[in-house]
């Protein structure tokens, strides 16, 4: 019995280490080395997100007014700057609905074949790497219906929106000699968009970055809570000292 559970134990770990192996070889993700706590930076994701990524995509478990304060800005700047998508009556959404787009399911499954997913927990799903190397992934395919694939996420259905400030890419594979050669691939710039590659690198580090906060607002607040439970409990020992000294000082 001893060495069956071994066994297993070796076999499971084998397998583990076998797929953790394949997921590295198959996608090699860039470090985001994205800061939450950078408010310039989420701002300038937030306004590239609602201007290239929010027509098709949501974040229906955000609100605005919630991110603008989050963000620094004022109620009436999210509504003149941030606030482009409509209600069921036709008028922009008011700062306190959730981002929504206005994009019915129904409709984004006959244009695209499957809605495109609400990118609320992108963050914390796919991780900031997957998400900027993806972002960086986009290549000329002729034989994909909208005329793009991505090296990260391969077939994906999703166009690739941020062509005007990329450029276009193209994949170029070599392969080297011998029976056991690996074949290695990049993606070269054959026409360049309004931003240079440098330029371009870090807006999509913004709208990683921005994602990565609106995975989990709650982390940008996390650290002062802990800074202040921890004052709250040394003042509350040191109270709590003198007291217990007070009570038992005629007790012998």
């Amino acid at each position: 019995m001893k060495k069956f559970i071994i066994g297993v134990m070796f076999a499971l770990s084998a397998s583990l280490m076998a797929t953790t192996a394949l997921a590295n070889e198959a996608i090699e993700l860039q470090d985001a080395n994205v800061d939450i706590h950078n408010k310039p930076s989420l701002q300038r994701g937030a306004k590239y997100f609602v201007n290239y990524c929010m027509g098709c995509h949501s974040l229906n478990f955000s609100r605005y007014n919630r991110m603008a304060t989050d963000l620094g800005f004022s109620e009436e700047q999210a509504a003149k700057y941030l606030i482009f998508t409509r209600d069921e009556d036709g008028e922009l959404n008011k700062p306190s609905a959730l981002m929504k787009n206005g994009m019915s399911q129904k409709q984004s499954a006959e244009w695209f074949g499957a809605p495109p997913p609400d990118l609320s927990l992108e963050g914390r799903s796919r991780g900031p790497d997957w998400i900027y190397s993806y972002l960086k992934a986009f290549y000329l395919d002729p034989s994909r219906p909208l005329g793009v694939n991505n090296t990260v996420f391969p077939n994906a259905g999703m166009p690739h929106v941020l062509w005007e400030l990329q450029g276009l890419q193209e994949k170029h594979c070599t392969k080297g000699e011998g029976e056991h050669a690996t074949e290695h691939c990049e993606l070269k710039l054959v026409k360049t968009g309004s931003m240079t590659p440098v330029e371009y690198d870090q807006a999509i580090r913004d709208i990683t970055n921005f994602l990565t906060y609106v995975g989990e607002p709650a982390a940008l607040h996390r650290t002062t809570y802990g800074i202040f439970t921890l004052l709250f409990l040394a003042l509350f020992g040191v109270v709590a000292y003198f007291l217990k000294k007070e009570y038992w000082k005629d007790v012998h």
